[in-house]
């Protein structure tokens, strides 16, 4: 996975912002970090650590301490790559041109020693990612505040969608939907009570389906986890196409999203499929029937216009929140075609 070979390096002047960006990173998904001597960021919740003191990273007991080499033309990089030993780690701070010298670099040193260069931004990051194809193996990218980790998902993750058209509708009933198989995804990120997956039997309003950040008084929150609803309903991907709910696996990347609006991406961690009763909840859209099947559980919460229910007491009459996506799909793609969906 491309996040495994990048490290934040939170350069926040403030200790509190700099654990904040570290908070925010490892709940999206990043483990790798490398901050400043002065920081009391440790090990800890399944994270790596490294510590730069000025020109050197302590790389902990397995690398040892190492050079920051700054690297500004053709004899630099040469002096770089020529003093690094065999098995042990060479990092680059580029002053001046980063692409080309970095393909160099990659060139040069076979497997022979593992390369880290350090990005300045979050832009630089894919180009050191994919140099030569194979790139770094570890990308060290400066983030100078909490919204610069979104700026650095967008980047590993490319766009994602920004103008969900949110609406509210009714629930016109809630009736028992049989015994059938539904998916619970399991992400690797923790998600917020009001946070969920968009789910639902067609692409023409998808339900927000929130996480199990809230438990129950015989379950323990699991803040990980959406109980998304049954195999064969959509889910909105964080590249803002639908997949069937049974064809998730791991790695995938899902749209996370709340009723404020705000989108993120997560990924799956894992799926489990198990036969549940289930309910069918039914939403009218000017006449027409939403719909979308869940299993019939307390931990298991929709979204409304005052907050979450759990489906065991959702009733008719509710407002519900969700998004409108166009309801003509190719293999998750919107396409422009009539279409009927019942």
């Amino acid at each position: 996975m491309t996040r495994d070979r990048v490290a934040i390096a939170p350069e926040a002047p403030d200790e509190p912002t700099r654990k904040a960006i570290v908070e925010r990173a490892r709940r999206r998904g990043f483990r790798l970090f490398v901050v400043p001597s002065r920081s009391d960021v440790s090990p800890g919740q399944s994270i790596e650590v490294a510590v730069r003191d000025g020109d050197r990273v302590d790389l902990g007991e397995t690398g040892g301490t190492v050079p920051v080499h700054r690297v500004s033309d053709l004899e630099g990089l040469e002096r770089a790559v020529s003093t690094t030993r065999d098995g042990s780690t060479l990092i680059v701070e580029w002053t001046g041109d980063r692409v080309i010298p970095l393909e160099n670099a990659i060139a040069r040193r076979g497997n022979r020693f593992r390369l880290w260069t350090l990005a300045r931004s979050p832009a630089e990051v894919p180009a050191a990612l994919g140099a030569l194809e194979h790139g770094a193996d570890r990308v060290v990218v400066a983030v100078r505040d909490v919204p610069g980790i979104d700026a650095l998902e967008s980047v590993l993750e490319g766009s994602l969608p920004g103008d969900l058209s949110w609406t509210t509708l009714t629930t016109r009933s809630v009736r028992p939907g049989g015994v059938g198989d539904r998916v619970l995804v399991d992400t690797t990120s923790l998600l917020r009570p009001d946070e969920g997956l968009l789910v639902g039997s067609a692409a023409a309003f998808l339900f927000l389906v929130t996480s199990e950040a809230v438990g129950s008084r015989f379950s323990r929150p699991r803040p990980f986890r959406v109980n998304a609803g049954a195999a064969h309903s959509y889910v909105l991907m964080a590249d803002g196409t639908t997949r069937y709910l049974a064809e998730l696996g791991p790695g995938d990347s899902v749209l996370v999203t709340s009723p404020r609006g705000d989108v993120r991406t997560a990924r799956v961690g894992r799926i489990k499929i198990e036969r549940r009763p289930l309910v069918l909840i039914a939403v009218d859209d000017g006449g027409q029937e939403r719909t979308v099947f869940l299993q019939e559980a307390e931990t298991v919460r929709l979204a409304t216009a005052n907050g979450t229910v759990a489906v065991t007491d959702l009733e008719a009459s509710v407002a519900l929140q969700g998004v409108r996506l166009a309801p003509a799909r190719h293999l998750g793609a919107a396409i422009d075609e009539a279409i009927e969906e019942r």
